[in-house]
């Protein structure tokens, strides 16, 4: 009877004994590779390696590695960001230390002379210049704003066309003085976007203000009906589910030296045309504010002429 036993009692602990190795492998191996990571410098590459091949371990090790190796990745691309921020910073603050010294050397001679008509040509260059640091150091603060990645925007319907006419005729002098009207062309006038009605204007302000200071001609500014689920443009009204696209276009003196895929980056304008002043920030502005809101904001050159579309969703305005 006994005999008849034995070999299923020596299977029996030749399995348990089998079982028992292998957790002492895998406990040994995820220990080790435990200590591994709690004594590994983050600034190290040492990698997470398996002496054995039990099945599993393997595929274990190369996910912690891949794993560590987005990690390091994140560390060197937070690293660049960082010392291009402050490259930037540098820049900037040679843009904002210059008219300064202007506006300091204008008053020192608005001091020395009694003249009453050199003396308010004097006053009015360093206000002047003291306005564009005032504008340098608020697209700053926009640019920090808008950045934030817990920046929270509210959400309510917002009526395009006169936001776009309040804007337009805010300014109306820059226009004057340049010769320039500036077209509007709306399909639909009562259609609304949801979005934060503050972000959607500092958005088209600064598109604006981008087509003026940098522009060759008198902008045009058109919207038209996106139906979400053709995506092609429609010449009627707003319907439910469908999105609204604003381009604002304007011809450009040299449109090949626009890299229309840098423009949205940040002080991109800082290094490319300091002479047209501006920080380089309004567009990068506009675009973080933009995706906040879950729209789309794209830049492309047509021609002579650089066009900037603004794509978001269509909602029903609230009425009491």
């Amino acid at each position: 009877m006994f005999g008849d036993l034995l070999p299923a009692v020596l299977l029996a602990l030749g399995v348990a004994l089998g079982f028992m190795l292998a957790v002492a492998l895998y406990t040994g191996e995820l220990l080790r590779m435990a200590r591994l990571l709690r004594s590994r410098d983050a600034r190290s590459n040492a990698r997470v390696t398996t002496s054995g091949a039990a099945p599993g371990l393997r595929e274990l090790a190369g996910a912690i590695n891949d794993e560590l190796d987005r990690s390091a990745q994140s560390h060197v691309d937070a690293l660049r960001h960082q010392q291009e921020f402050q490259r930037d910073l540098s820049a900037l603050s040679h843009d904002i230390r210059t008219p300064l010294t202007g506006a300091k050397g204008y008053l020192q001679l608005a001091a020395d002379d009694a003249s009453d008509e050199t003396l308010r040509h004097n006053l009015s260059a360093a206000a002047s210049r003291i306005d564009a640091t005032t504008e340098l150091l608020d697209q700053l603060f926009a640019y920090t704003k808008s950045a934030d990645p817990d920046l929270e925007l509210d959400r309510e319907p917002v009526a395009l066309m006169p936001l776009v006419e309040n804007i337009l005729v805010g300014h109306y002098p820059d226009f004057e003085a340049r010769g320039w009207e500036p077209s509007l062309d709306f399909v639909d006038p009562a259609v609304c976007v949801e979005g934060d009605r503050e972000a959607i204007s500092r958005i088209v302000e600064n598109l604006v203000v981008n087509a003026i200071r940098h522009g060759a001609g008198a902008p045009s500014i058109t919207q038209r009906m996106v139906e979400a689920s053709q995506d092609a443009t429609s010449t009627g009204g707003a319907r439910a589910g469908a999105s609204v696209a604003l381009l604002i276009a304007n011809p450009v003196a040299n449109p090949d030296s626009i890299d229309a895929a840098r423009l949205f980056d940040r002080f991109y304008q800082a290094d490319t045309a300091r002479g047209a002043g501006g920080s380089g920030l309004g567009l990068s502005v506009a675009a973080n504010l933009a995706h906040a809101m879950g729209m789309t904001i794209d830049a492309r050159i047509e021609g002579a002429n650089l066009v900037v579309t603004l794509t978001a969703r269509t909602v029903h305005e609230a009425r009491g």
